[in-house]
């Protein structure tokens, strides 16, 4: 049982789209990721995402609307529901996801990770 200190956890890396698994419970992972530009469209046929922002400012688009996620904010994607998270800035977001999620659902692109490194 250790303390998980976040702002140095996202001091670990650079990389955008590509979350990092800083811890486990229940089956779920915790996971930080910092994101900047346009992401793809894709769901999660089995899985609900919960997405928390720590800095920035996150459009997550739907195919129906579009919600608008700042500091302090966070948003439950239901399994199933198609999504397209956009950052103009770099954005630093917390997710909790079962563990067996795929990061990009059953969409294969070139910013699909199939191996998420523990930091």
């Amino acid at each position: 049982m250790n303390k998980i200190n976040l702002t140095e956890k996202f001091g670990l890396f650079e990389e955008h789209w590509t979350p990092k698994i800083i811890g486990e419970l229940n089956g779920q992972q915790v996971k930080l990721a910092k994101v900047k530009g346009e992401f793809i469209w894709h769901n999660h046929e089995g899985e609900d995402e919960l997405f928390y922002i720590m800095k920035g400012t996150l459009k997550m688009e739907f195919r129906d609307k579009t919600v608008v996620l700042n500091e302090g904010e966070m948003i439950i994607v239901p399994k199933g529901v198609d999504h397209r998270p956009i950052a103009k800035e770099e954005v630093w977001i917390l997710l909790f996801e079962p563990k067996n999620t795929k990061h990009t659902g059953e969409v294969e692109s070139e910013l699909t990770v199939k191996n998420l490194d523990w930091i």
